[in-house]
């Protein structure tokens, strides 16, 4: 971009530019790619799945304490794309506002519902000049006693949506265009069909074959409506079938 085409309209988050763009908004969505990794959604007939990248950084740092699956409510999780410190806070204000609703009406809040919140709430951020918009995607996960599985995502720009398949992050055209294949040819998946679409749409946009110890995967199934992420050898006998089926 320019200087000329945005000169001074990208300083001040709530002015717009003579073409109607926010700068700063687009700037926040550049930051999500910053983390250099991608996470996958994928909703299944009876379960919905949610993979991504694990990176460590630094050979020093405990693996143990890097990740990007969190549990917002027992039933509810969400994978974060972009940076790590504003994701940790945006989680932190999730959990609030999910355990504010129990509070109140005495049962666990929606998927949708906590989403349009969250949405609502980096809206707020794109016009207020004391704040900016936070440098992450969210993507939540959960089972609705109604609706069957859910998976949504919402941006720093506010908006949110419900998904069949969705991606964040680096590759994230990529990874869209490899699910809308996926999705032309079926639509109702196995729990194990599902993880395996996930795993394989980001080795395939990646060109990587993971390690167990690459990956996070978080699960929500009708059977056992709880976030669950999965352990290492549950992750490999995943990667397992997927090689012998390839």
């Amino acid at each position: 971009m320019s200087r000329g085409s945005s000169a001074g309209f990208d300083r001040h988050i709530t002015i717009f530019s003579p073409e109607g763009r926010l700068y700063q908004v687009e700037y926040a969505f550049k930051a999500i790619n910053q983390g250099g990794l991608t996470s996958v959604g994928v909703r299944g007939k009876d379960c919905v799945v949610v993979v991504t990248q694990k990176k460590v950084p630094d050979k020093l740092l405990d693996a143990s304490t890097v990740m990007h699956l969190f549990r917002i409510t027992e039933n509810i999780g969400c994978v974060m794309s972009g940076m790590t410190a504003d994701s940790r806070s945006q989680v932190q204000r999730a959990r609030y506002e999910a355990a504010n609703w129990m509070y109140k009406y005495g049962y666990e809040i929606p998927v949708d519902v906590l989403c349009r919140r969250m949405a609502d709430i980096s809206q707020v951020y794109t016009q207020n000049a004391e704040m900016r918009p936070l440098g992450c995607c969210m993507m939540l996960v959960g089972m609705d006693a109604e609706l069957g599985p859910q998976l949504y995502k919402c941006d720093p720009a506010g908006y949110c949506c419900g998904f069949k398949a969705t991606a964040a992050g680096v590759k994230q055209t990529e990874a869209t265009s490899f699910l809308e294949k996926k999705f032309k040819k079926k639509l109702e998946w196995t729990y194990d069909e599902t993880v395996e679409t996930a795993i394989l749409c980001l080795s395939a946009v990646l060109s990587i074959d993971f390690k167990p110890s690459e990956l996070e995967v978080g699960v929500v199934t009708k059977q056992e409506s709880r976030f669950k992420i999965l352990s290492e050898s549950e992750i490999d006998a995943h990667l397992m079938a997927l090689s012998e089926r390839e």
